[in-house]
């Protein structure tokens, strides 16, 4: 790549505790920014610099815009942004999608048209299932297709990084691009995409007290990490340890054993239980781990439907396997059980496993692998309207109150999990049964079975028509 004289400049804005800070040590990989849940921490412009596939570039951290009396310190700090925005050669512009579009977001979205400078459309905080609804509500600002990210997780930063590139003119040099579009986590790095060490797999192991888990933990790991033994609820805090898998680094967290909440008395397995909870969301593929002897008790369904209303990726792991008789005949009722129990997300992998004997753990690892790359899969915008308007001919909309509702436009706005998003003219009329067909269309199309799918519908045009 050629060298710059002076690195293109990148203002990152948007209203405050949106998460800009956050980002800015993100893409910097530092921590000078303070980060904080109060709103407006930050007031002056803070710059640093930033590697993208190779490219140097120079960013700027702003205050959060808001609506200020003039000569006020808001203002003030509002006029700094809007120096920031007119020296920029691209803007981020940051909103938080688990709150959602705001009169702030929509007002200030104006500003970055007016500037003229290219925009990045950045949705942050969008992991959960919480995010979704902000991340589809972003496209009403007029700023393009928003990208998905979590600062605070480094998920999504490697298709931000991508799009800043692309917006800037500069090109991915060869070895990188090679490496990024043959490497199925590529746009979810947390450290720069030139390293050759890949980002770890989060993979959270949950279920029942005494179900296993540390048992797994330390068969997967090859030693004693774990305390293990026959009392329930040895295991309190959420533990991490470094796992290598045929070159692909895992992150695994034994938690603590859920119980129904009207169980939990103690102080202590309150405190476990909410770490565990939290593990499921930061976690990208979850096992829920099933005692044979004692399967799908109502906790374990309870546990599981968290699991996926997250947006994790799912395994079933049945343990104890080497104490059941007839293996053939229950494996077949209990996946018949997930099946029924978890019929919005068909598919999900099944195996049956002991972690005390260390047997079945090559295709509980390889299910882990293979979720979590369908978790990432992303659908390109072409392949899907193609796929729309075969969907619709084998099977048009029905008419409300005697008008056909057409159906104009999909995209996929985010992965993890799969995120499509449909424009229509009446999307409120849209029966859930079509909504239904149209999703289990999508799955068995574009082959992604055992994850979650998110499918909305979204009244308008379709955005990208005058283009």
């Amino acid at each position: 790549m050629t060298l710059q004289a002076h690195p293109p400049l990148v203002a990152i804005v948007g209203r405050p505790n949106v998460g800009k800070s956050t980002l800015f040590n993100r893409l910097t990989g530092t921590r000078t920014a303070l980060v904080s849940d109060l709103p407006g921490l930050t007031r002056d412009r803070r710059e640093g610099t930033a590697d993208l596939f190779g490219a140097e570039l120079r960013l700027i951290d702003t205050a959060g815009l808001e609506e200020a009396r003039q000569g006020s310190i808001a203002d003030r700090m509002r006029k700094q942004t809007e120096q920031a925005i007119a020296a920029a050669d691209l803007v981020l512009f940051v909103i938080d999608a688990r709150a959602g579009i705001t009169a702030a977001d929509t007002a200030f979205a104006r500003i970055a048209r007016q500037s003229g400078k290219p925009v990045v459309l950045v949705a942050n905080k969008a992991e959960g299932r919480q995010g979704t609804e902000g991340i589809l509500e972003a496209f009403s600002l007029g700023l393009g297709a928003p990208i998905a990210i979590s600062a605070e997780h480094g998920e999504g930063i490697g298709d931000l990084a991508s799009d800043v590139v692309a917006a800037l003119g500069l090109k991915i040099p060869a070895t990188i691009k090679k490496r990024r579009d043959g490497d199925p986590q590529s746009g979810e790095d947390e450290t720069p995409p030139s390293s050759d060490t890949p980002r770890p797999i989060r993979v959270a192991i949950v279920g029942r007290p005494n179900a296993g888990k540390s048992t797994l933990v330390n068969a997967l790991l090859g030693e004693e990490r774990m305390i293990t033994g026959p009392e329930p609820g040895l295991t309190r805090d959420s533990i991490a340890s470094a796992l290598d898998y045929k070159g692909q680094s895992i992150l695994l967290f034994d938690t603590a054993g859920l119980r129904r909440k009207a169980k939990i008395t103690e102080t202590a397995e309150k405190l476990s239980a909410s770490d565990a909870v939290r593990a499921i969301r930061f976690a990208e593929v979850v096992v829920l781990l099933i005692d044979a002897e004692r399967p799908f008790e109502h906790q374990d369904l309870t546990i599981g439907h968290r699991i996926t209303e997250e947006g994790r990726a799912l395994v079933v792991a049945i343990n104890k396997w080497d104490l059941i008789p007839e293996k053939q005949k229950v494996l077949r009722e209990l996946k018949k059980t997930v099946a029924e129990s978890l019929a919005q997300v068909p598919n999900v992998p099944v195996v049956a496993i002991s972690a005390r004997s260390e047997t079945g753990l090559d295709q509980l690892m390889s299910a882990i692998t293979k979720t979590y790359a369908i978790w990432n899969r992303r659908v390109s915008t072409p392949q899907l309207n193609r796929w729309l308007e075969e969907a619709l001919s084998r099977h048009s909309p029905p008419a409300a109150a005697g008008r056909r509702i057409k159906i104009r436009y999909v995209t996929q706005p985010s992965t993890r999990p799969p995120t499509f998003v449909a424009f229509c003219q009446r999307a409120e009329a849209l029966p859930k049964s079509y909504v239904k067909y149209l999703t289990n269309s999508l799955r068995e199309t574009f082959d992604l079975p055992g994850v979650p799918i998110r499918f909305s519908l979204r009244k308008g045009e379709n955005p990208y028509a005058k283009k």
